[in-house]
């Protein structure tokens, strides 16, 4: 009995000191709500990382506690990170990570549990804050929110205004997409320039602009494909009918596309509003030669509209400072001089509605033929059509990428080849 004394006292010593562990454990997790404190780390790329960076210091005014470290990558490296430290179940994961929508429901549906579902900490207060095609695109399926809105991307016309008066073309005259191939033949043969880029091959970008203006994408809801649906047929045809007539400059990636708007190869870049700032930085000596218009209609009255871009914050699960690092993405997300500071440094879209109301985002821009391009960019948002951003997402635009090369390239006819790939893209799923 003596003998066994100091072993029962060893184990009971082990079990305090288990629960104490576990205790101090959950409140380093949670932290302090109304005061956090601590470090947290911030993963993001390029200028959005500068964006971030630049944000600590009003940040910390609000919050002097909380030390933030944040940490530059390239996209690619910062997603093969995460995956490996999701994977690992949190080891070397940061408490904060900024990620496009397109990929936050492949990253929801591989690690259900790896990210804190930001309403349970309030975000949800903020819904009515942001456009309702961005907040689905930050919701799991059940209406989770899982990240926190910041930067968007909706879509017009990038259009070179020189072009355009040569071949007398008034692009207020450009109402659908008929139109805008109309327009084209005339500006090709008055100045050579093709319509639009499109890397055939790797770029369904165009199409998906079309595909939202007319609500939906590659899935619905359910989770049903809909690559031969009415709408993508009537989607696949107009792009047909600029490969028909001459007026797609089939360029090489991202760099085809801005060489193409330097030296004047096209006369018009359907894209997202963050693409004015490559424009701006690329191309000064086309000040005043550029300008925009509303993407094309299916019809006339109809719907302009569509989004192309945009990222979010999220905190992992497995965070040891949950408090600082929610005070950090409530922050960074909602405070309006904060979201604006990323657009007047780079050219970032904010998604915080109240923006909007800002002179910077109401003037006129000397660069863009002395138009209020951001204005007209901000009044689109609120009519973006809501859509489904599924964990296939990725696997849907690849396969339309080869259908597209191949109803252009090797002439398969539009409805057949969007059934095939309808069908093939299904299997894959199943695999």
């Amino acid at each position: 009995m003596k003998k066994s004394l100091p072993f029962i006292l060893f184990l009971l010593l082990l079990f305090v000191s288990a629960c104490s562990n576990k205790s101090n454990g959950n409140e380093a997790k949670t932290g302090d709500t109304d005061h956090p404190s601590g470090t947290i780390t911030v993963w993001g790329w390029d200028v959005a990382a500068e964006t971030m960076k630049l944000s600590v210091e009003k940040f910390k005014k609000q919050y002097p506690d909380v030390e933030v470290k944040v940490e530059d990558f390239s996209s690619g490296d910062l997603y093969e990170k995460l995956t490996v430290g999701m994977a690992a179940r949190g080891s070397g994961l940061p408490d904060v990570v900024l990620m496009e929508d397109e990929r936050i429901p492949g990253y929801i549906h591989q690690f259900p549990d790896g990210f804190t579902k930001l309403d349970k900490l309030g975000y949800d207060k903020y819904k009515d804050a942001f456009n309702p095609a961005k907040i689905a695109s930050v919701q799991d399926k059940e209406g989770n929110l899982i990240a926190a809105p910041w930067d968007i991307g909706p879509a017009g016309v990038f259009y070179r205004t020189d072009f355009f008066e040569k071949a007398n073309v008034d692009p207020e005259s450009i109402k659908t997409w008929n139109d805008y191939i109309e327009a084209g033949k005339k500006i090709k043969d008055a100045t050579g320039a093709k319509l639009l880029p499109i890397d055939i091959a790797n770029y369904d970008g165009v199409f998906h602009m079309m595909l939202q203006q007319q609500g939906i994408s590659y899935f619905d809801k359910e989770g049903n494909i809909l690559l031969d649906s009415d709408e993508a047929i009537r989607a696949m045809e107009v792009i047909k009918s600029f490969h028909e007539n001459d007026l797609i400059l089939n360029n090489s990636g991202w760099d085809g596309i801005v060489t193409a708007t330097v030296n004047g190869s096209v006369a018009t870049v359907p894209y997202g509003v963050w693409y004015a700032g490559t424009i701006m930085d690329q191309a000064p000596d086309l000040k005043g030669k550029w300008d925009v218009f509303y993407l094309p209609g299916f019809s006339e009255g109809g719907t302009r509209y569509a989004n192309v871009g945009g990222s979010s914050l999220l905190i992992p699960s497995y965070t040891e400072n949950q408090s600082a690092a929610y005070a950090f993405v409530e922050f960074f997300t909602t405070d309006e001089e904060t979201q604006l500071l990323g657009f007047e440094k780079f050219g970032l879209f904010p998604s915080l509605k109240k923006t909007y109301e800002a002179p910077i985002l109401n003037e006129n821009s000397e660069y863009f033929n002395n138009s209020p391009i951001f204005k007209k960019f901000a009044d689109m948002v609120e009519q973006v059509p809501e859509i489904t951003l599924d964990e296939n997402y990725a696997r849907g635009s690849s396969m339309m990428s080869n259908t597209q090369a191949a109803i252009l390239l090797e002439d398969k006819k539009v409805e057949s080849a969007l059934k095939d790939a309808k069908n093939q893209l299904k299997n894959e799923i199943k695999k």
